[in-house]
């Protein structure tokens, strides 16, 4: 039996250094696993479109696929933009297609953290920190929002710094706000982790309002690093588990 496809759907963005990171993650995953036929697509705002990647799958004989949505959060696009492409793709292909999770807000991303803040450390020549914020992109939905406070707090306690979240979109603070709210209380060495798969347009601005506050250092987004990589093929795996037929 051939296994499925494994279609890696990302958000998408105008920024090329974000399709570019959503490739180089692909890589990842397909040198973890080069059996399997790995694809990625885009929902919006960058190539292969969604529907153009599902068409050339099954224009290549592929029946089963698994879409693996490249989102952090649990919010409007995993709710309503991910099904909305999936059931077209079904209704005009005809295809087998089990989405699975969203990649989250894991708490195993903090060691992918911790290696970019520490490089963003290090090009600034910042040896002291006593205060951490988290940037991600926020959401209208608080429980997505919440899911991110959770791993800004494991963050914290990790590090034993006092942690803040901030969102470049949707809810408050911004970066800018969380910085000076600390530096408020006193606090001068403040750094901020970009909880965001891609570089593009919300993490530079979430990054430019935290230097312009007084940041010390921002990091990269998460990247294509290879834990991520790991985190697709565990969702890959329950959803084609899910495509398996039960016994009549």
């Amino acid at each position: 039996m051939t296994a499925p496809a494994l279609l890696a759907l990302a958000h998408g963005s105008r920024d090329r250094r974000s399709a570019a990171t959503v490739q180089a993650l692909r890589d990842e995953v397909r040198a973890l696993r080069p059996d399997l036929r790995i694809e990625t697509a885009f929902l919006e705002l960058a190539r292969p479109g969604h529907a153009e990647a599902f068409d050339a799958l099954a224009a290549d004989g592929v029946e089963e696929v698994v879409v693996v949505p490249l989102l952090l959060t649990e919010a409007y696009h995993a709710k309503v933009d991910v099904p909305a492409a999936v059931a077209a793709a079904v209704a005009r292909t005809g295809m087998r297609v089990q989405t699975t999770s969203v990649l989250g807000a894991r708490r195993s991303f903090l060691d992918v953290l911790d290696v970019r803040l520490r490089a963003a450390l290090a090009a600034a020549r910042v040896r002291e920190l006593d205060a951490l914020v988290l940037a991600a992109a926020g959401s209208s939905d608080q429980v997505a929002n919440a899911g991110v406070q959770r791993v800004a707090r494991a963050w914290g306690s990790r590090h034993r710094l006092p942690v803040l979240t901030a969102f470049a979109s949707a809810t408050p603070p911004s970066t800018g706000e969380a910085v000076r709210a600390f530096r408020n209380d006193g606090r001068r060495h403040i750094a901020v982790g970009s909880f965001f798969l891609a570089p593009g347009f919300l993490p530079d601005r979430a990054a430019e309002l935290a230097l312009e506050a007084g940041a010390v250092a921002v990091s990269e987004p998460l990247g294509a690093d290879v834990e991520v990589a790991r985190t697709v093929l565990e969702r890959y795996a329950v959803g084609a588990v899910e495509l398996v037929p039960l016994p009549a």
